[in-house]
């Protein structure tokens, strides 16, 4: 088994890139190991208000820190395999060894901004799968025609890593992760209840992954007294407790708004992880190395990232090395 580590999350949606370069330069001086950050057009919410280019600071954050990155994109409608391919067989000859890509079927607010219908889950996974073989195929160094769902004529990669990164696949429910078992490197899901996340881990493993690793994204509001955790966690993070399928289609931070509108605060108590006990953090995270995640990522939902940085590094990371 790889050694576990936790990693740092850095959400787009929330923060300009030059601040979440300075957070991820932070995180690296605290003990963070690795390191992951989110790859949208839009953000969740209005009152998020950012939405950076993911690719373009991954290649920053690399060259800053010398930590391991990865995030999670959608590849065949905002962005063609192709390219996807492209950008990650850069990014994997600069750093060997320090970058992942998981792929995921998308939300609606995302692809759409390319134009065309967004298609229903089934022909999104079918889209998706076409796509990993196309991307797997030209990180061999192959010439790559396709004519599916994505279209690719004679593509071929002429830099190209030592090693490919791996290719990780992203699922919320067991069902995707069953399919996700099939074919990806690993899986990587988000923080649930012990009972769901255990669900998609023995999903996982029954349709392939048995073996493979799998990483957590961990959303969480930490702050110095609870109220002020549940209150930043209502605030910047009430739109995204919702299941798959309305993350999915949803087509705007207008839209989300608006969903979350009669979400209460105590509501949001649960889907986050909210405390400013960090003994309490610390169990969780514990129950979910246990459950098997190799790498746990650290999404502290709060705007203030200083404080949250700085009092993990000293007062959690150490109790999990």
């Amino acid at each position: 088994m790889a050694e576990r580590r936790i990693g740092y999350h850095a959400s787009h949606e929330q923060h300009p890139p030059s601040d979440l370069l300075r957070f991820a330069c932070a995180a690296a001086d605290a003990g963070f190991e690795a390191a992951m950050c989110s790859d949208h057009f839009q953000p969740w919410s209005e009152r998020q208000g950012h939405s950076g280019f993911a690719w373009a600071w991954l290649g920053a954050a690399l060259a800053s820190t010398p930590m391991s990155f990865g995030t999670v994109t959608a590849p065949g409608q905002r962005y063609h395999p192709a390219v996807v391919a492209q950008g990650a067989a850069t990014l994997a000859e600069l750093y060997p060894g320090r970058f992942w890509l998981a792929l995921g079927s998308g939300e609606a607010m995302n692809e759409l901004v390319v134009g065309g219908a967004f298609p229903a889950k089934d022909e999104r996974n079918a889209r998706l799968r076409e796509s990993v073989d196309v991307i797997r195929a030209l990180l061999r160094g192959e010439t790559v025609t396709h004519r599916g769902l994505v279209t690719v004529e004679e593509a071929r990669l002429w830099s190209l890593p030592d090693e490919p990164p791996p290719l990780i696949g992203a699922a919320i429910t067991p069902e995707t992760a069953r399919w996700v078992g099939s074919w990806a490197d690993g899986l990587i899901t988000i923080a649930r209840s012990p009972e769901d996340m255990r669900r998609v881990v023995d999903a996982f493993r029954e349709g392939g992954g048995e073996g493979k690793p799998m990483r957590l994204q961990a959303q969480l509001s930490w702050a110095r007294t609870d109220a002020e955790a549940l209150a930043n966690a209502h605030d910047q993070w009430r739109t995204n407790i919702f299941d798959s399928p309305v993350l999915g289609e949803l087509r705007s931070p207008a839209s989300f708004d608006a969903a979350a509108s009669f979400v209460r605060p105590e509501d949001v108590d649960g889907p986050v992880r909210v405390s400013s006990d960090v003994g309490r953090h610390v169990a969780w995270l514990e129950g979910d190395l246990e459950l098997g995640f190799e790498r746990v990522y650290v999404h502290n939902v709060g705007r203030d990232q200083d404080s949250f940085i700085e009092t993990w590094g000293r007062d959690v990371l150490p109790r999990l090395g």
